[in-house]
């Protein structure tokens, strides 16, 4: 995801824009040798397929779905076309092809976990295909469905990613859908001639595409699977957070889902900003076309598909295409006009920590104050009585606060304009401080580290840039218990719109909240304060100044 989508604090960039969806370089854990109960094989729309048993015993998970057709030749940078049908049985015990991005198989702080694991499937612009566990015994299970959109920066991830294995979460009663989307310029990139060729007078959100073909997929042939094509949630983070957030808002996707879950961003990136319009996206592509001595989308199209990336830069994110997003979405939920879903929404406790890499000058007390104009301009003051340091400890610990502090303001803006229009909304904050290996620094609750703990899947590589160690985690009783925890609250919503349930501590609706709390997932959950008044208020005035101002729409607050 580009620097002024995601918004990432300047410390993260330029590495951390790259870095959402890679992991540490662990070998994934083998899986049981347990037959799933699904009766084999299952026939889909589009033709037949045989799947394998699933790490837990009583799951089936079926892998490499095509659910659009491949987005190649003079579909490349189109809108995900319907699948297409095949003969014979479909083999679902191998990954489906991976979408075309960077690997990292070196890369310091984690590999690339969609690219450079050890059963990472080839690369290829033939990637939109999908993964199903499912605990059902057959077809008219009716199990409530949660689909996976995975987080890299807009610039990298998978279905196959180990992480988000969903045989866990499968076993608690729900079926568990992941795939794959088309990231970077693939994904996301706006050009005059493509939109001139849209029915919609469109370009630019070719993964929002994606994503709402998977959706309408999942509605045609999830009850085969034991599935109920009207209990659908979409869950997930940092951009795939950003994907779910922006369906939310999008009427294209309306009626194809049912609750919501985002984890660390919303809507307009991971802070909140105005969003880009499909003529400032049109733009910087002709820009990068120009400076590449390319001349028409034909010229595009022709690319072989490793320079693509080279020629066009990084993805140019979700956009304002006047289509799937047909005007700034702040504008559409300010209104109330957004898809009437409930969510359950939140971030981590260490954000800012996540990209700070040890990186720039030693900040002091005197560089703190001295640097809060440059940081809030006109609201400098309300910036420094935000965060008062009197201290060199105090300012460091601070410098990182911002971009943390930032995205819990938004999640919390983002559950609140959902319970304006009558949904039920969760907020969370995760808090707890994952266990690092012996000697080891421990990274706190960084970018990604709640993604373990939701797919409780504690043993996996974890996701880039979360430090934590599988193993000691795995064998840790209170971080088995908080897996376990939130694998419930998760699934729960998934059922009921709700994430309560027997023996879980109860959490309240953001309503019955005040305005810096959160329910701090820990190892003993309860509501908090995640940000004090003065913090909300700093974002308050930002958000007022920065986008509802120019955008014409109610101030909050």
């Amino acid at each position: 995801m580009s620097a002024a989508r995601l918004r990432f604090a300047a410390a993260a960039a330029p590495m951390a824009l790259a870095l959402a969806a890679g992991a540490m370089a662990l070998a994934p854990s083998a899986a049981v040798a347990a037959e799933g109960p699904m009766a084999q094989p299952v026939k889909t729309k589009q033709g037949m397929v045989k799947g394998t048993a699933a790490e837990v015993a009583g799951v089936t998970v079926f892998k490499g779905i095509p659910f659009a057709a491949p987005p190649i030749g003079n579909l490349r940078f189109m809108p995900a076309q319907p699948p297409k049908p095949w003969d014979g049985v479909l083999d679902g015990s191998k990954w489906g092809n991976t979408c075309i991005q960077p690997p990292a198989p070196n890369r310091p702080i984690g590999v690339n976990q969609a690219t450079d694991m050890p059963d990472s499937p080839p690369m290829s612009e033939d990637c939109l295909n999908l993964n199903v566990w499912t605990p059902a015994k057959s077809s008219g299970a009716k199990l409530p469905v949660m689909v996976w959109f995975y987080g890299g920066a807009y610039a990298e991830g998978g279905g196959s990613m180990p992480f988000a294995n969903g045989s866990k979460l499968a076993s608690k009663g729900v079926i568990v859908v992941s795939m794959n989307y088309r990231v970077g310029p693939f994904g996301f990139l706006s050009q005059p001639e493509l939109t001139a060729q849209s029915p919609h007078d469109a370009s630019g959100n070719q993964a929002l595409s994606d994503a709402i073909a998977a959706l309408e997929w999942v509605k045609a042939n999830i009850a085969a699977f034991g599935g109920d094509p009207n209990n659908v949630t979409i869950f997930g983070q940092s951009a795939g957070a950003v994907v779910s957030a922006a369906l939310v808002g999008s009427p294209v996707a309306k009626g194809l889902f049912d609750n919501a879950i985002s984890q660390s961003g919303a809507w307009a990136g991971l802070t909140a900003a105005k969003m880009v319009t499909r003529e400032q996206a049109e733009a910087q592509t002709a820009a990068a076309m120009d400076k590449a001595g390319l001349k028409s989308l034909a010229d595009l199209q022709a690319l072989p598909a490793d320079q693509v990336a080279a020629k066009l830069g990084r993805a140019q994110g979700i956009i304002v295409d006047g289509w799937i997003v047909p005007e700034d979405l702040s504008i559409t939920f300010a209104e109330g006009r957004q898809n009437k879903v409930d969510v359950l929404v939140g971030s981590n406790g260490g954000e800012g920590a996540s990209f700070a890499f040890g990186a720039g000058p030693k900040v002091t007390v005197d560089s703190w104050k001295a640097g809060a104009v440059q940081r809030w301009r006109d609201l400098a003051q309300l910036g420094l009585m935000a965060y008062p340091a009197t201290t060199d400890a105090q300012a460091a610990e601070f410098s990182t606060r911002p971009f943390t502090d930032g995205i819990a303001w938004f999640m919390h803006h983002f559950a609140t304009e959902q319970a304006k229009i009558g949904k039920d909304a969760y907020l969370y904050q995760f808090v707890h401080n994952p266990p690092a290996a012996e000697g080891k620094p421990s990274g706190g609750p960084t970018h990604a580290s709640e993604l373990a703990y939701v797919f409780n899947n504690l043993d996996k590589p974890r996701e880039v840039p979360d430090p934590s160690s599988p193993e000691v985690a795995s064998k840790s009783a209170p971080d088995i218990k908080l897996a376990d925890q939130m694998a419930t609250y998760w699934t729960n919503f998934a059922k009921t719109g709700n994430p309560n349930g027997p023996g879980l501590p109860k959490w309240p609706q953001v309503t019955k909240m005040g305005e810096g709390e959160a329910f701090l997932l820990d190892v003993n959950p309860h509501t908090g304060e995640a940000m004090t008044e003065p913090q909300v208020e700093l974002y308050e005035a930002i958000f007022n100044r920065d986008i509802a101002a120019p955008l014409g729409i109610e101030r909050v607050k």
